[in-house]
């Protein structure tokens, strides 16, 4: 049964992805952003939060940078989960899931992807 319920989530995630985002979707994924991200990020995504300016190496410039894992939702997904090896990207895992989702979409549009 645990097994059952799991694999019912784990597809409901997974087409979940396959959609565009909504705008809600993308105004959750705003929120969670400047509640969480801006302060090394920066309101734009340029890597040039209050705190990020003191990190080496930086906070990454979603504009400009290489993602290190990659570009889709799901990877960017992964790492808001599990941080970045090797920066001081922390793992947000302690966020629920749909918030996590929403704040990889709209780091997505701060690159300017889907």
């Amino acid at each position: 049964m645990k097994f059952t319920s799991f694999l019912i989530v784990s597809l409901a995630a997974i087409v979940a992805l396959a959609k565009e985002p909504t705008p809600e979707t993308l105004a959750k994924g705003k929120a969670v952003f400047v509640k969480n991200c801006v302060i090394c990020h920066g309101d734009k995504g340029a890597g040039d939060g209050v705190a990020g300016l003191a990190l080496n190496p930086h906070p990454r410039n979603f504009k400009t940078d290489p993602f290190k894992n990659g570009t889709t939702p799901e990877d960017v997904f992964n790492t808001v989960t599990n941080g970045l090896k090797g920066t001081a990207m922390a793992g947000f895992a302690g966020l629920p899931e749909v918030e996590r989702r929403a704040v990889a979409y709209y780091v997505l549009t701060l690159r300017g992807g889907k």
